[in-house]
């Protein structure tokens, strides 16, 4: 019970989605918001290589961690893209070593691109009226 108290925790974001990861050395235990992350993802077999992208570039066995995810905001999409940053920003504080493989598979980096809003006047983000000459 003293192992589960150490833990890393790291954050992170894509568009509008947070997540907040916990990463621990365990047995392989992957919970999203109280289940298991296939049952989060419904079976996305390719969000589910995108999560695990980290473990993946570093070679680590994720069988050896334990992680637990609480995410909202956002879509699937984005929650997996957030869940993925935070899992490697947790790797990259365990192990400075990891920091710069992880650079290089530009796994650290936050994606800054959001939705655009709707300006007034047009009809959406930059949409216009169809103009009239006559």
């Amino acid at each position: 019970m003293a192992d589960k108290k150490h833990y890393t925790y790291a954050l992170g974001r894509r568009k509008a989605a947070t997540a907040r990861v916990r990463l621990m050395s365990g047995t392989g235990k992957f919970i999203v918001n109280g289940k298991p992350l296939n049952e989060f993802l419904d079976d996305s077999k390719y969000l589910d290589e995108d999560v695990h992208k980290p473990f993946t570039v570093l070679e680590l066995d994720r069988k050896k961690y334990d992680v637990s995810v609480m995410v909202a905001g956002g879509g699937q999409h984005g929650q997996a893209e957030a869940i993925r940053l935070g899992i490697s920003k947790a790797l990259a504080i365990q192990n400075e070593d990891l920091k710069g493989s992880l650079r290089k598979a530009s796994l650290l980096g936050r994606d800054p691109r959001k939705k655009e809003r709707k300006k007034f006047g047009l009809k959406g983000a930059r949409k216009q009226r169809q103009f009239t000459k006559r």
